[in-house]
């Protein structure tokens, strides 16, 4: 399994304390396809598109197509196709890179970007049988 270090050079200021901003989090993702690691391993894979969309999966499962905005200062949010349930979180600076901390209801998982995926997001279509 890949496993990626964590070498983080943020495009705009923030203060190790503090979460992006909406623009923050656009500019430092904007382009990119980014692995998050959640326990040391790789938990999945986005990649930032035009316009705020994202194409997200989880390893080793189908992708799914959403966007992004900025709900509240710092909060940045997420819909995938074929769910209306926002799935929002606080992206900070740390001195181990970024962290992803889930913000809901229920305690979600706390992730780290572990870095730029050079290989890209491959998503290889439904799945077709004879």
């Amino acid at each position: 399994m890949r496993i990626f270090i964590a070498l983080l050079l943020l495009a705009s200021p923030a203060t190790a304390a503090e979460p992006m901003t909406g623009a923050e989090f656009e500019a430092y993702t904007k382009g990119k396809v980014l692995d998050f690691l959640m326990n040391g391993e790789v938990y999945g894979t986005e990649e930032y598109l035009s316009n705020r969309r994202v194409r997200w999966a989880f390893e080793g499962e189908d992708c799914q197509n959403g966007f992004w905005y900025e709900r509240a200062p710092s909060e940045i949010c997420f819909i995938y196709d074929g769910t209306i349930d926002e799935q929002c979180w606080h992206y900070t600076a740390t001195p181990d890179g970024v962290a992803a901390d889930f913000l809901g209801d229920s305690e979600g998982p706390n992730i780290y970007v572990a870095g730029e995926n050079p290989n890209g997001l491959f998503c290889p279509g439904p799945k077709v049988g004879v």
